[in-house]
């Protein structure tokens, strides 16, 4: 089948995008990917047309309206069978268009768009999206989002079969972890990793900074940037924790993977400052589990989902730093230890993408079938 796949971004980074083209390409289909292109955005070259889109607007109304337009007369102008929407951000015009000339359509939710942080507060905004949700959502077949919290949440309004494709990262054996002297990380303290490739607010980082006042024997990892990392860096000096707490820049996947490996607790502390934020289920953790590393959540439902599903780590009781200290000094310290490890095996063969895959896998067969 011909299959356009849209996106509100510049592509280069979207990586769940990416491994859904990926699995679409190698069942067989025809794929145009189409996106925007910014005066920063990097060269790509992929096995599929990309079709990236020059905006006159790069945030606000009037993007979104320069995007949907631009969107309409694009899929006005070709011919696809299957219309793949990343995000409610494009899915108007893909509607209009598809209902014109009869192609399916395949919607993919990465979040829960209408309570995401950038509606926060704006009403009239998000009165838009939620109208155009409310038209277009309940006449749609093939719906996949990321986590069973949001889809449970779409179910409930709409009544449409809403399926679960996690954003979680492709199984890769490592052939061999390196030591600590290799990454000039030191044997005798125990290690704390929080890793992100955008730490910004509300990610519980400035917190886990406070919380190392009452761990004792450790070495604090931040390895990211983003919004918050200068700030927990003004806080570690502030509280004289500059020889527990070492931050690092954001690295190539494989390179943090090494830090990764050989950390002996992974933290994951994100905040419900608002709704979308509360359902969210960061890729870090699936990054830890697949190292093997036992892991500190906050107690966001889907964290915790995946933490008490499996049994490989702790939940804190709240986000406070106090919070944080207790729960990481009962992990580092547990009898639990062991069983965790031998869950983590269990877990990263089982939470992979390439479990998770399949249900698109079967959307398209049932497609192609009618």
């Amino acid at each position: 089948m011909k299959i356009a796949v849209l996106v509100s971004n510049d592509l280069v980074h979207d990586q769940r995008v990416r491994k859904v083209c990926d699995e679409l390409l190698h069942q067989g289909h025809s794929l145009t990917l189409v996106g925007r292109k910014l005066k920063t955005s990097e060269a790509m070259d992929r096995a599929y047309e990309v079709v990236r889109l020059r905006l006159p607007f790069t945030s606000g109304a009037l993007f979104y309206a320069s995007l949907n337009l631009r969107l309409l007369f694009f899929l006005l102008s070709r011919k696809f069978d299957v219309v793949h929407v990343n995000d409610l951000d494009t899915l108007l015009p893909a509607f209009i268009v598809a209902r014109l000339k009869r192609w399916h359509i395949v919607y993919d939710s990465h979040e829960y768009f209408t309570e995401s942080a950038g509606l926060t507060g704006r009403r009239f905004q998000k009165s838009v999206w939620l109208a155009i949700e409310k038209w277009i959502f309940p006449k749609l077949r093939h719906v996949v989002t990321v986590n069973e919290s949001i889809a449970a949440i779409y179910r409930k309004l709409y009544s449409v079969p809403v399926q679960v494709v996690r954003n979680i990262p492709p199984f890769k054996a490592m052939d061999k972890r390196p030591t600590r002297a290799q990454l000039n990380l030191p044997d005798y303290r125990r290690i704390v990793l929080l890793q992100g490739a955008y730490i910004d607010y509300d990610r519980g980082c400035l917190e886990a900074v406070e919380a190392m006042q009452w761990v004792e024997n450790v070495l604090f990892l931040v390895i990211g940037s983003g919004q918050e990392v200068g700030l927990a860096k003004e806080r570690s000096q502030a509280l004289g924790l500059q020889n527990k707490v070492v931050f690092m820049p954001k690295m190539p996947f494989d390179q943090l993977r090494e830090y990764t490996s050989i950390a002996d607790l992974g933290l994951s502390l994100d905040k419900p400052l608002h709704l979308n934020y509360k359902l969210s289920l960061p890729n870090k953790l699936f990054d830890y589990i697949h190292a093997g590393i036992p892991v500190v959540t906050s107690p966001l439902p889907e964290l915790k989902r995946i933490v008490d599903t499996y049994e490989i780590g702790m939940t804190t009781r709240g986000y406070t730093p106090t919070d944080i200290a207790e729960t990481i000094n009962a992990a580092l310290a547990s009898n639990e230890r062991d069983t965790w490890q031998k869950n983590l095996v269990r877990a990263a063969k089982e939470l992979t993408w390439e479990n998770e895959k399949l249900v698109f896998r079967k959307i398209y067969a049932e497609i192609e079938g009618n």
